[in-house]
C-alpha cells in the first residue's frame, strides 16, 4: 500500500511539473534584459565554438560564470535558437526540484509531507513563474538548496559511512552554484552553516577530515572554469568579475536601486499561497526547538533575505533562494492543518482571503484596462507609455475571466479551509493557482508584451540574415544581438555605435529609438525614418 502511495505521489509531481512547466514555453519573446541577456551568451558560444568564455556583443561578459550558459547552448543545440531553448533548462530544473521535495520530504516526515511540499511549490506564484523563464536563479538555487541539505545530514547526523558522502556532495553542489552564478553561493552557504553554528552553541559540526573533503569538492569543480581561465587567459577577466560581483554589493548597477523593505515586499507578496501559510511556522519558532532542518530552513531564508536586503544592487530574483525554505515551512503548517493538529489561524485566514482579493483584481484589471485603453491613457505622463499603449493590439474582452474565476474559486476554497482543512481543498487551492498562471501566460501575457517590446524585437527579426547593422539608440538592450541573429563581431571594432551614426558605413544600418529622443533626427540628419510603430521609432542609414 505504500508502495502504491509513493508510486502515485511520484507520478503526479512529474506528470504535473511536466503539463505546467514544459509546455508554451516560447510563447512570449524573451524579456530585456536578463533572458536575453542569457540567451545570447549562450548563442555566442554556438557561433564562435568558444564555451570557455562568457560574451556578448562577442565581447568578453564578465558578470556571470559560464554553466547556465551551457545548459542553455546545449538546449539550442537540440531545439534550434529561440525561446523554448532558452527556457527549456529552468523547466528541467522545476521537474527536478519539485521530485526533490517530494524525495526529501518523504524522508524527512512522510510521503503526504513531500506530496504536500511539491504541490505548494508548483501552486505559488512567483515560484511557479521562475521554471518558465530563461534567468540562471532557478539552477542556482537548487544547487545551493541542495548544498546545504547535504551539509544538514553531516552536521545533524551520527557519524556514519554516508558522512564522507554527504560532505562530499555538498561540496560539489555549491562548486557547481559557484559556476552558475559566481562566489555569492559559497557566501550565502558558510552564513547559513555558520549562523547554524552559533545557534547550537559552537558544538562540533564536522570532522578536519570531512572539512578539507568539502573544501576540495568545491575547489575541483570551481576550476572546471574559474581555475582553466585563469591559466588560458590569466588573471584580467578574473579581476574584472570579481569587481563586478562587489559592485553589485557596493553600488545600484543599472539603476536597481530600491528601497530597504524591497525583498520583504517580494517575497510576501510574490509567493503567495505559501508566504501566507509559512508565517506561523517561520516566526514561531516554540514548537520546532528540536526539528533541527525546519530551524536551518529558517535560517537559510533570513540569511538569503537579509543578505539581499543589504545589497544595494536589488533585482527581484535575488531573493528566490527564499522561496526553497518558505515551501518547506508552509507546508510544516500546511500539515499539521490536514493532520488537525492546529486550526488555521484567524490572521493567515484573512490574509489568504485579502492576498487571493489584491492578485485577483490585478489579474482581472489588467487585461480589461488594456482592452479599454482609452481610459487609462489620459492618467499617463509618459509620451512613451502611451505610444506603447497605442499599438494594435487584439483583445477578445473575455481574458479577464482567468482572473474572475481565479477571484471566486480560491474564495470558496479558502473559506472552506476554515471549516475543513481537508488535504484535497489545500492541493485543489495550489493547482488553481497554477492553472490560473498556465492560462494567463498563454492568453493575457504575449498581448501585454506586444505593447513594450514587440514591435522592436520584431523589427530586429525582420533583418535576420540580411546583410545590415542594428543598433538602439539612447536605451541599453540585448535584443538586437538575439533577435538579430548577429552573426560576429562587428566590422567596425570597439567604435561600432560613433562609426554606424557618424563614420563612413560600408553596408545599411538600422536604428531604433523611443519616441522621447527628441534629438536624435536633429543631430542625425542622414537617417531616414521608416516608420514609427508602439512607442519606437525605426530608422535607416545608407553607405554614402
Amino acid at each position: 500500500m505504500m508502495k502504491n502511495r509513493n508510486t502515485f505521489y511520484l507520478l503526479i509531481i512529474l506528470a504535473s511539473s511536466i503539463f505546467f512547466f514544459i509546455p508554451f514555453l516560447g510563447r512570449v519573446h524573451l524579456f530585456d534584459w536578463d533572458e536575453i541577456n542569457f540567451a545570447e551568451s549562450a548563442r555566442e558560444m554556438i557561433v564562435t565554438g568558444n564555451y570557455s568564455r562568457v560574451m556578448i556583443n562577442f565581447q568578453p561578459f564578465w558578470e556571470k560564470p559560464p554553466l547556465f550558459f551551457w545548459l542553455q547552448a546545449m538546449s539550442m543545440q537540440l531545439f534550434g535558437i529561440n525561446e523554448f531553448a532558452a527556457r527549456f533548462p529552468n523547466a528541467i530544473f522545476g521537474i527536478l526540484s519539485l521530485l526533490t521535495f517530494y524525495i526529501i520530504g518523504k524522508k524527512a516526515i512522510d510521503e503526504r509531507f513531500g506530496f504536500i511540499w511539491a504541490i505548494s511549490y508548483l501552486g505559488s506564484f512567483l515560484p511557479h513563474l521562475y521554471f518558465k523563464s530563461g534567468i540562471i536563479d532557478p539552477v542556482f538555487n537548487y544547487f545551493i538548496f541542495m548544498g546545504v541539505y547535504f551539509i544538514y545530514k553531516e552536521i545533524a547526523g551520527k557519524p556514519d559511512k554516508k558522512s564522507l558522502r554527504n560532505v562530499l556532495l555538498s561540496g560539489i553542489f555549491i562548486g557547481l552554484a559557484n559556476l552558475t552564478k559566481g562566489p555569492v553561493g559559497l557566501l550565502i552557504f558558510l552564513l547559513v552553516v555558520l549562523i547554524y553554528w552559533i545557534t547550537i552553541r559552537f558544538k562540533k559540526i564536522t570532522s578536519i577530515r570531512n572539512s578539507i573533503v568539502f573544501i576540495l569538492s568545491f575547489s575541483v569543480i570551481s576550476f572546471f572554469w574559474f581555475g582553466a581561465e585563469v591559466m588560458e587567459h590569466g588573471f584580467w577577466f578574473l579581476k574584472e568579475f570579481i569587481t563586478y560581483q562587489v559592485a553589485l554589493f557596493t553600488t545600484p548597477v543599472a539603476g536597481h536601486h530600491e528601497p530597504i523593505y524591497y525583498h520583504f515586499v517580494v517575497v510576501f507578496l510574490g509567493c503567495f499561497p505559501i508566504s501566507i501559510f509559512a508565517l506561523p511556522v517561520l516566526f514561531n519558532r516554540k514548537s520546532d526547538e528540536r526539528n533541527e532542518f525546519i530551524n536551518l530552513m529558517r535560517i537559510l531564508f533570513w540569511v538569503v533575505i537579509i543578505l539581499f536586503t543589504i545589497v544595494t544592487t536589488k533585482i527581484v530574483h535575488y531573493s528566490s533562494l527564499t522561496y526553497f525554505p518558505l515551501s518547506f515551512l508552509a507546508s510544516i503548517y500546511i500539515y499539521r492543518l490536514v493532520n488537525h493538529k492546529v486550526k488555521i489561524a484567524n490572521y493567515v485566514f484573512w490574509c489568504l482571503i485579502a492576498f487571493s482579493s489584491i492578485f485577483s483584481i490585478l489579474l482581472i484589471g489588467v487585461p480589461l484596462l488594456a482592452a479599454h485603453k482609452e481610459l487609462l491613457i489620459p492618467y499617463l505622463k509618459d509620451p512613451f507609455a502611451v505610444a506603447c499603449l497605442q499599438t494594435a493590439v487584439k483583445w477578445s474582452g473575455f481574458e479577464f475571466i482567468i482572473g474572475l474565476i481565479y477571484w471566486i474559486a480560491t474564495l470558496i476554497l479558502i473559506i472552506r479551509l476554515k471549516t475543513n482543512a481537508a488535504l484535497r481543498n489545500i492541493i485543489v487551492l495550489f493547482y488553481t493557482t497554477a492553472l490560473c498562471l498556465f492560462f494567463y501566460l498563454i492568453a493575457v501575457v504575449p498581448k501585454i508584451e506586444a505593447y513594450s517590446q514587440s514591435p522592436a524585437i520584431n523589427f530586429y527579426k525582420s533583418l535576420a540574415g540580411e546583410n545590415v547593422d542594428v543598433m538602439p539608440i539612447g536605451f541599453k538592450s540585448y535584443a538586437q544581438y538575439f533577435y538579430f541573429q548577429k552573426p560576429s563581431a562587428s566590422i567596425y571594432g570597439i567604435n561600432e555605435d560613433d562609426s554606424l551614426l557618424n563614420g563612413n558605413i560600408s553596408r545599411p544600418a538600422y536604428f531604433v529609438t523611443k519616441i522621447t529622443n527628441l534629438d536624435f533626427p536633429k543631430s542625425h540628419p542622414d537617417c531616414k525614418l521608416i516608420k514609427q510603430e508602439g512607442g519606437f521609432l525605426f530608422y535607416e542609414r545608407f553607405p554614402h
